[in-house]
């Protein structure tokens, strides 16, 4: 049995990535995902990787950018506010194809709102956040240990598909702690012919640019751009299924809001009630045809959410309105209860005040 470490959540996020071969972070302190930044400082000197705190987060991002030029593995992790002031940078690297982690650890919204957890910046991760025709792989972990499984799978699919990858947590699931392994198979980075290394005069220059003044040409690039989103859509989405065979009240969360409702779902199968759960774990590209399969069986969808309702629109849009689906939901730093979800599904299946 592999060996199991007690870490927080952004703890398991830095160590992860390190493991993945990450050797450049650039980051700039903010609640609650201070901790992956503080991980990297004390670790990246000690196996030769450099640490930068940058002087801002739009300074961070754009190191980010240069780094991943030059064909190395690299990320950069902030809370709500500052993914805002990282998202035209991202843009760039979207539009100049280039593979890069981007840790998201939630915080409350919007402004400069709150420390607690929130999962509001659903729209801003999965919509990609900056200026311009593009998308991120999101990925949605719900434990300590999907923190770290899911920043390595984050770092390879940049990689395969020459894009930016989000890690989008939450400041519940950041600062919590539970045993992890990382006994981890991790794909090598593969060979990057694009990248800004030098030519030796061997080959012709490598440029990173995302400014293409042709209209002809830049539409190309982002026709281009989508084809190889419509591939990822139908090889890379992912979800869990719980107890979705026969559900007749299907409950969709992701993240911690998961977890939550999951016991909830315990409960109501307790009292008779044929309850679901899918949980989403690439938020983009979102698992659509794991919601198809409810069409025609499911009486109702409630999307848990810790929003004002954001995943709902895409629950709705993957079930062609074809199942009723409703919201519950916390907001402010606040956290839907087991027993809130509990009562939103007996009141799904009729049952409400039993």
């Amino acid at each position: 049995m592999a060996e199991k470490v007690l870490m927080k959540g952004n703890e398991a996020i830095a160590e992860a990535a390190i493991i993945a071969g990450c050797r450049h972070y650039f980051g700039y302190p903010i609640t609650p995902q201070t901790e992956i930044a503080a991980y990297m400082a004390k670790r990246m000197p000690k196996i030769g990787g450099t640490f930068l705190q940058a002087e801002s987060e739009i300074a961070a991002i754009n190191m980010v950018y240069g780094v991943s030029a030059a064909g190395k593995r690299v990320m950069t992790s902030s809370s709500s506010p500052g993914i805002s002031l990282k998202s035209e940078g991202i843009s760039y690297l979207a539009g100049a194809d280039l593979p890069a982690l981007v840790v998201n650890c939630q915080r409350g919204g919007p402004g400069l709102g709150g420390i607690q957890p929130s999962q509001s910046d659903y729209f801003q991760a999965t919509r990609g956040g900056g200026h311009g025709d593009y998308h991120m792989i999101v990925l949605a972990p719900a434990s300590v240990q999907e923190m770290a499984q899911l920043t390595i799978r984050g770092f390879e699919l940049a990689d395969e598909y020459r894009m930016t990858a989000m890690v989008l947590a939450d400041g519940t699931i950041g600062q919590m702690m539970e045993p992890v392994s990382f006994d981890f198979e991790v794909k090598e980075a593969p060979a990057k012919p694009w990248a800004t290394t030098g030519t030796k005069m061997q080959r012709e220059h490598n440029i990173a640019n995302s400014l293409y003044l042709s209209p002809e040409v830049l539409e190309i690039k982002n026709f281009e751009r989508y084809e190889k989103y419509a591939q990822i859509c139908e090889k890379e989405a992912i979800a869990e299924e719980y107890l979705l065979d026969d559900a007749e009240i299907v409950v969709a969360a992701f993240g911690i809001a998961a977890r939550v409702s999951k016991n909830a779902v315990n409960a109501a199968r307790a009292e008779g009630i044929k309850a679901g759960l899918i949980r989403p774990i690439t938020l983009w590209p979102f698992p659509e045809k794991t919601f198809k399969k409810t069409i025609g069986k499911a009486k109702q969808i409630i999307s848990v959410e810790l929003s004002m309702g954001q995943m709902i629109e895409d629950v709705r849009l993957a079930t062609e309105c074809r199942v009723p689906v409703t919201l519950c939901n916390r907001v402010g730093g606040m956290i839907p209860s087991p027993e809130q979800v509990y009562e939103a599904i007996k009141a799904a299946a009729g049952k409400a005040g039993e």
